[in-house]
């Protein structure tokens, strides 16, 4: 525990040897292609495949008319909604599936797309929830019964009545309107699937492009009508998912159904541009903060008003009875008596959006208009927005500590971490130098971040998927040479299970972790499990290593005691070693221990060394981060360029602090990028404005700056190993970092506000037109 072993699974992906699901070729196999609405609001009034069914190679063209022969036009949402699968009566966003086309080979596929004729008959399209909720705004889901507007949940949690008495005692109200724009997880593989349906055995076999292979295994069998024992789901190698491949997708269905009549293996493989225009985006959040404090800087209560944008279908992937997610874990690291949040979701002709894009449900969300809240705040106040936030901060001996919103966080040290970062960062020495490049002109700026979030969803009182408990799994297996391999429920997509799985066997075990082999992604042979997402790996997963790793270790000190002819109670425990506590010469190892379970058991134990393991914990964990960014801001051009950034992540015990370290660099890169150049909108017709990368724009090694990264540990008093996460505290902390870095550099105070991206020229036009720059959609087309 703590080294920085190298990751073992980059010996395969460097060499080009990973296996991906393109890398997946089965006899007979066909590939699909899917036809894709041009139009972001139409009805469809004819489809003629005619054409397409002329074109020698193309073996089936399904319509949403086809599917709905077999109730499959349609399919539920991680959310409880319905989703189409091919359209039928109309078409609800550009890029929404259409048609498909099975033929030999993907371009004979692609043909036949091609010559597919659909007559549409355009409507009036909504890119925002104020059309949406505009009196007389055309109905965009008249397919579900009694929908009779275009919204789609509202939700409320908090105390309304001690924030309003707050309110009324505030000696200042601080308020602000943001916006957090769509983001896009723009991994390096876009979706794809192999459905092989073998009519021998009745059994379905699909190779998929999905960090949760059992969720998905669960929803295909209600999708299919199919008995979950008779469907295999497999993930291979995945490149990147940061939420994208958590939903199940209509391409997903239409493959599985085309194999089942076609009785052949049909492949999907997404297309770049499908992939931004139609697959699940993150965030679409409006929000109306306000905050009641008193003059000496406390904060008395906060008020969040919402509205988030959920395109088409509201297909959130996110526990059960949390309807915006988790927005409510806002404000956990400080001390407030009060909060309330009320938060309405929308139907808009977008592609479905709230996939937790590196993030816990929603939590990027809460934690960026958290950060941006604190310092309007604090500049209404005219304090320094540091003193401001440690006046408000849960102290050290106040844990556990329950949020205004209900959470009970568990550990921290969050004045500790600010002190490092801004001894780090030179903060007073910044100041400083902040006013004196004012008197020459330059705009400097610093801003901060500091945040706590909920990980390791988790706590199956509470948390569920499609009434499925959010637990995780681990299965261990000790073979009698001493090797072992180790299967769990979650699934990797560059997270280094590989490596840190075999670090915890390693830590409670004492077999060298290269003894390890980690297996994931195939239903038929892991263990059940939620998946890999919202930063569930360590908190949930890896606990369920260390137990299942426990177990085998209560078992071999059976065997050993065994071994040494002693009682249990006289065996002591070293790491890889059992000894007599009398006699610490006298003491048998790990290995020899699983030797002895296949070969020399004592009467009454069952032969054997494995253990399987199901986690459920008690509460989620609750890692910190303190982010202070300091930029530079050209007056002429609206162009900033970041100075420094400083980064210190209390995310408790850390299992390999390389992987830790990476993570935490690539969190922040995405958050640079979301703040500075990650652009993806619609125009007043509801096309998709940034739907490739020569517009949505990805940072590389020349514009991404420099992380200089800190730590401080809190052990997680309820965890296992002391872990509480940190795959997404970067993306969810950082952008707050960058946007308030710049909004402080302008120091002006008729501009409180510039939404993401904060691209150069909102940037400018807030110089010189002094106001705050709005980036929701719609956009000019022109």
């Amino acid at each position: 525990m703590g080294a920085s072993r190298r990751r073992v699974e980059d010996d395969r992906f460097i060499r080009g040897k990973g296996s991906y699901i393109d890398d997946v070729v089965l006899p007979g196999m066909l590939h699909m292609e899917i036809l894709r609405s041009p139009l972001a609001h139409a009805r469809i009034k004819s489809i003629d495949t005619s054409k397409a069914y002329a074109i020698p190679g193309v073996r089936l063209v399904l319509t949403g008319e086809m599917m709905a022969t077999r109730n499959l036009a349609w399919m539920p949402t991680l959310s409880y909604d319905t989703q189409a699968v091919l359209a039928t009566d109309k078409v609800r966003f550009q890029g929404q599936e259409v048609a498909c086309v099975i033929a030999d080979d993907p371009y004979v596929a692609k043909d036949g797309c091609e010559a597919i004729s659909v007559d549409y008959e355009p409507l009036p399209p909504i890119v925002n929830p104020e059309q949406a909720m505009a009196e007389g705004a055309p109905l965009i889901r008249d397919d579900k019964e009694n929908q009779r507007d275009n919204v789609a949940f509202d939700w409320a949690v908090g105390d309304k009545d001690g924030t309003d008495r707050a309110f009324a005692q505030a000696d200042v109200v601080s308020q602000i309107d943001l916006h957090y724009p769509r983001s896009h997880p723009s991994p390096l593989e876009c979706c794809g699937s192999i459905a092989d349906f073998n009519r021998a055995t009745s059994k379905l076999t699909v190779y998929m492009t999905t960090q949760a292979p059992h969720i998905v295994r669960a929803a295909v069998s209600l999708i299919a009508e199919l008995p979950e024992h008779m469907i295999r789901i497999i993930s291979p190698d995945l490149g990147g998912g940061f939420g994208n491949k958590v939903p199940v997708y209509p391409g997903y269905v239409m493959a599985i159904l085309a194999s089942i009549l076609l009785e052949r293996p049909v492949k999907w493989i997404e297309d770049r541009s499908g992939n931004l225009i139609s697959t699940g985006f993150g965030r679409d959040v409006y929000l109306h903060g306000e905050v009641a404090m008193r003059r000496d800087g406390k904060i008395l209560a906060v008020r969040m008003n919402t509205v988030s944008d959920h395109g088409a279908f509201f297909a959130d992937a996110q526990p059960s009875k949390f309807k915006i997610g988790l927005m409510h874990s806002a404000f956990a690291c400080y001390d407030i008596p009060y909060a309330h949040l009320a938060a309405r979701g929308v139907y808009t002709n977008k592609a479905p959006g709230g996939v937790a894009y590196r993030c816990s449900f929603r939590v990027t969300e809460a934690m960026f208009f958290q950060e941006r809240m604190m310092q309007a705040a604090a500049d209404d106040l005219g304090m320094d927005q540091a003193a401001f936030r440690r006046i408000n901060f849960v102290r050290d001996d106040d844990f556990p500590h329950r949020t205004p919103y209900g959470f009970l966080t568990d550990s921290g040290q969050y004045g500790k971490c600010l002190d490092v970062a801004m001894e780090a960062i030179g903060y007073e020495n910044f100041l400083r130098q902040q006013q004196e490049a004012r008197k020459e002109g330059r705009l400097l700026g610093i801003g901060i971040s500091t945040m706590t979030e909920p990980l390791g969803a988790g706590n199956s009182r509470e948390y569920d998927i499609l009434g499925i408990k959010m637990f995780d799994s681990a299965e261990l297996r000790v073979h009698m040479t001493g090797r072992a391999i180790l299967r769990t429920g979650a699934k990797t997509q560059g997270q280094g299970h590989e490596t840190t799985w075999a670090q915890i066997v390693a830590h409670e075990l004492g077999l060298p972790a290269d003894d390890v082999v980690v297996e994931e992604g195939d239903t038929d042979t892991a263990p059940f499990g939620m998946g890999t997402y919202a930063s569930r790996s360590t908190p949930v997963a890896g606990a369920a290593v260390a137990m299942a790793a426990r177990k085998v270790r209560a078992k071999s000190r059976k065997l050993a005691a065994h071994l040494l002819e002693v009682s249990e109670e006289d065996v002591e425990w070293e790491l890889g070693r059992f000894y007599v506590r009398s006699a610490p010469e006298r003491g048998v190892s790990i290995q020899e221990c699983a030797m002895a379970a296949y070969s020399n058991m004592p009467d009454g134990l069952e032969p054997g060394l494995e253990a399987t393991a199901y986690y459920d914990p008690p509460n989620l964990t609750w890692p910190f981060a303190a982010y202070i960014c300091t930029v530079e801001v050209d007056p002429e051009t609206g162009v900033w360029d970041v100075l420094n950034f400083v980064a210190v992540d209390d995310c408790g015990v850390r299992i390999n602090p390389m992987i830790v370290e990476g993570q935490i660099m690539g969190g922040l890169t995405e958050a640079y990028a979301m703040a500075n150049m990650q652009f993806i909108t619609f125009d007043a017709e509801g096309n998709c404005v940034g739907g490739n990368f020569m517009d949505y724009l990805l940072p590389t090694a020349w514009e991404t700056p420099g992380y200089e990264l800190h730590e401080v540990v809190t052990p997680c008093p309820h965890h296992p190993i002391g872990a509480k996460g940190v795959g997404e505290c970067a993306t969810v902390a950082g952008p707050a970092a960058f946007v308030n870095a710049v909004v402080n550099a302008l120091q002006d105070p008729r501009v409180r506000n510039i939404d993401m991206p904060v691209l150069p020229d909102r940037v400018y036009e807030a110089i010189t037109r002094r106001h705050d720059v709005s980036g929701a959609p719609p956009v000019k087309n022109d």
